[in-house]
């Protein structure tokens, strides 16, 4: 009787229990399908919207020009430094394929001993761009200051034809460019190597952020001044006409390439900051933008605040038409003299502080040596 009542008991737990649990197996039913709407492509907005990968289809521009315009800021230099100061234009090889680099170099005319001068690489912005003749007044302060400067030409920079245009790697390779200027100053008896500091505006300021987030180099310090900071969200905020310049020569846009946009973005890797920075930035900079700059700003502020010094200037008198972007390299571009604001005065002041803190150019180290 016991048997009997067991065994009408598991068969009704199998006639529950087992189509509930095959059924709990079983995948979901799908939900019906919305019917979609066909989309009617809109060639003129995606025309405007393509980005090409292609390295054939970077954009070029008016090479002879270039070369012109390049060949009159020699001519410039060379004259307003006459009886000021030992100006020469030089090359160098790029220590990571050989590249040859074009450079200027600004020297004191009386030069010390052995070692006895300081020395900087000040770093020109872009995408594309150069070292302009609207830098004269603050080069002539530097070697007025006792330091040697010399100002890279790295690849992508324009007036040097359409291979070293072409050859933009921005991020990448140019950063090794800079870097090789230290090899070159190593060979001039009167620099200091132990003395030496980085530059840099915009891309510039870019370029000298990368590099003192290395985990080994060769600088004290350096200023990194209204920088682009972050390739993620720069390309985003931009858009295509800018993004044009990056995904030929890095292979794609950022959702694409994300890896590589990250290591080249400097604020990914404040990190490894292991030496004194000054950043300034403009909260009216219609370049890099303020919403861009201000992570850098924060984070340095946040994670290395014993060797970030930082200013963020407001509104400070805008300068061209990218308003806050040259508030500090407000220059009259014929007379190359210094159309002075109170924030370019106070950009300067702190500038020159900071660097002589670190490199104390004022100091003649060959007559220690001797």
């Amino acid at each position: 009787m016991i048997n009997t009542s067991l065994s009408r008991g598991l068969a009704l737990f199998a006639l529950v229990v087992v189509p509930v649990a095959l059924a709990a197996q079983q995948p979901p039913p799908r939900p019906p399908q919305r019917q979609q709407r066909p989309v009617v492509m809109d060639t003129a907005r995606a025309r405007q919207l393509y980005v090409s990968t292609r390295l054939e289809d970077h954009p070029q521009a008016n090479f002879e020009q270039q070369i012109a315009g390049r060949k009159r800021a020699d001519s410039i230099y060379a004259a307003r430094s006459r009886g000021v100061m030992d100006f020469s234009i030089i090359s160098y090889k790029s220590g990571v394929d050989g590249m040859e680099i074009p450079a200027y170099l600004f020297q004191p005319i009386n030069k010390r001993g052995a070692r006895g001068h300081a020395a900087m690489i000040w770093v020109h912005g872009g995408v594309h761009g150069n070292w302009g003749t609207s830098m004269f007044p603050f080069i002539k302060e530097a070697v007025e200051r006792g330091y040697v400067i010399i100002t890279p030409q790295y690849r992508g920079s324009t007036g040097f034809g359409a291979a070293h245009y072409n050859a933009i790697d921005y991020g990448g390779k140019e950063l090794d460019d800079v870097a090789s200027a230290v090899d070159y100053l190593k060979t001039l008896r009167h620099v200091d190597p132990d003395r030496l500091g980085i530059m840099g505006w915009s891309h510039g300021g870019f370029i000298t952020a990368h590099l003192l987030f290395r985990d080994v180099h060769p600088f004290k310090g350096g200023a990194a001044i209204v920088p682009v900071t972050n390739l993620v969200f720069r390309l985003s905020y931009k858009g295509p006409g800018y993004q044009r310049s990056f995904a030929t020569h890095i292979g794609g846009l950022p959702f694409e390439k994300r890896e590589e946009y990250i290591k080249r973005s400097p604020l990914y890797h404040v990190e490894k900051l292991k030496v004194p920075i000054l950043v300034h930035v403009a909260t009216n900079d219609e370049d890099v933008n303020f919403v861009e700059d201000e992570q850098l700003v924060w984070k340095l502020q946040a994670l290395k605040p014993e060797l970030a010094e930082t200013k963020v200037y407001v509104d400070p008198a805008p300068w061209g038409s990218s308003v806050g972007h040259a508030f500090s390299r407000r220059v009259d571009p014929n007379t190359l003299e210094r159309v002075d604001s109170p924030e370019q005065i106070d950009s300067w002041n702190r500038t020159w502080t900071f660097f002589d803190w670190i490199l104390r150019p004022y100091e003649d180290r060959s007559k220690s040596a001797q």
